[in-house]
């Protein structure tokens, strides 16, 4: 594998990791943010990271699309 490939796959795999362990992907977050909802203020990864957790363990939430 070239070094690019090797980055994709750690990036992928990294993302899978923290989906297993619950923890949420900003990046991924703020891109779904700019694609679908382009009107909404992007959040700090501090906050996002907090009203995830509100949300995990308050209940609540859910998606949007």
């Amino acid at each position: 594998m070239n070094r690019a490939a090797l980055r994709a796959e750690y990036r992928r795999l990294i993302s899978n990791a923290r989906r297993v362990l619950g923890v949420p992907d900003y990046d991924v977050y703020v891109a779904h943010l700019r694609a679908r909802h382009p009107d909404r203020a992007i959040p700090t990864k501090a906050a996002f990271f907090a009203e995830r957790q509100r949300t995990r363990y308050e209940g609540g939430g859910g998606r949007c699309c």
